[in-house]
């Protein structure tokens, strides 16, 4: 991968993520991003709720961005924690979970979003992105 993701590299992760949608049976909005947050790959299943298409990239690119999951984030920017207020930076951020930095020997190279499940659907969907990468190196 060289530090760099592909669009072979986003692909494969779009897919196994949409393989795990279906297998949950949970329609699904899925962005991978490169690492400024930049779109590089997106599905949106049959039947996944059209308001997700947003959150979904606002995920991908919030974890690009921060190089922090944005379910982490938003333990980070709860109420009287350290960035509390944070989403309403760089034209807006997603603070809670389904969006999952992609990495190669450490670095940031990406990011995967999802949504129109519930918070855990779209973990595990992001996850599964996530492990199909890994698995690749």
């Amino acid at each position: 991968m060289a530090n760099r993701l592909s669009l072979d590299d986003a692909r494969h992760v779009l897919d196994a993520a949409l393989d795990k949608a279906v297998e949950i049976g949970q329609p699904m909005n899925i962005a991978v991003v490169d690492d400024g947050g930049h779109l590089i790959a997106f599905a949106r299943q049959d039947g996944a709720i059209l308001g997700s298409i947003d959150i979904a990239t606002g995920k991908a690119r919030t974890s690009a961005l921060m190089k922090l999951s944005t379910e982490d984030l938003g333990k980070a920017a709860a109420p009287q924690a350290p960035l509390y207020g944070i989403e309403v930076t760089n034209g807006g951020l997603v603070i809670f979970g389904g969006g999952i930095p992609l990495t190669d020997d450490g670095a940031v190279v990406g990011a995967i979003g999802v949504s129109a499940g519930s918070v855990e659907q779209d973990v595990s969907v992001a996850q599964a992105g996530v492990a199909a990468l890994d698995g690749r190196g």
